[in-house]
């Protein structure tokens, strides 16, 4: 049973902390490369990976959409997607898919001139789903050495420790003051009756013992 509990316990953080993973902003440092359109297919489960569209193309199975490619410091190739979320989840309000598609074809750089540059995006990368980041907003650096700070991310993180932390004390404090008093009582009338039920049966053992001597 306890392990049991402590696997309920563990999915449960984990999937709230795969959301928001998921959710909250991250950036990298890249060299654009290329930008280009490309039909998706939006038919299957991985459609949620895909930005919601409005209700007149929410039975397309397919549409554009822009992406941006991109290589950080080390070499690795980064692909974004650039999907406007509008009023819906997540809130980023993005309605400038098409200036950010005209900033990034102009940071577009080469090998031996690089333009850096901090792509702040969320979402995750994933060749076998086909599910790309979504880029938000795009800020040129000086050189890829440079490391932003997500103040947003320390901030939302800490208000939210420190909800989950004033949630558990006040779930403890009650649970002490109600509910333990409680299961102590039901134990206890567990605990009694099982004496009753042990005293009766001494009882019914010593007559029968009696009963059998005669």
């Amino acid at each position: 049973m306890r392990y049991l509990k402590w696997t309920i316990i563990a999915l449960f953080w984990g999937s709230i902390a795969a959301f928001l993973h998921y959710t909250l902003p991250q950036n990298d440092v890249v060299r654009i490369v290329n930008t280009y359109e490309e039909r998706q297919e939006l038919n299957d489960w991985t459609r949620i990976f895909w930005a919601t569209p409005d209700d007149q193309a929410a039975a397309l199975i397919n549409r554009d959409v822009q992406f941006i490619q991109a290589i950080n410091e080390n070499g690795r190739v980064r692909v974004y997607r650039n999907e406007d979320t509008g009023w819906r989840w997540p809130p980023y309000f993005k309605f400038d898919t098409a200036n950010l598609y005209t900033e990034a074809a102009d940071l577009v750089s080469t090998k031996d001139n690089p333009e850096w540059v901090v792509v702040r995006h969320y979402g995750w990368r994933n060749e076998f789903f086909s599910s790309f980041p979504n880029a938000v907003a795009l800020k040129p650096v000086d050189g890829p050495d440079y490391r932003p700070i997500n103040w947003f991310n320390i901030i939302f993180l800490t208000v939210f420790v420190a909800f989950v932390y004033a949630v558990w004390v006040r779930w403890r404090r009650f649970r002490q003051a109600r509910i333990d008093p409680v299961l102590e009582d039901i134990g206890d009338s567990f605990d009694a009756a099982g004496d009753a039920m042990h005293e009766k049966g001494g009882r019914l053992r010593r007559w029968l013992n009696s009963w059998r001597s005669r």
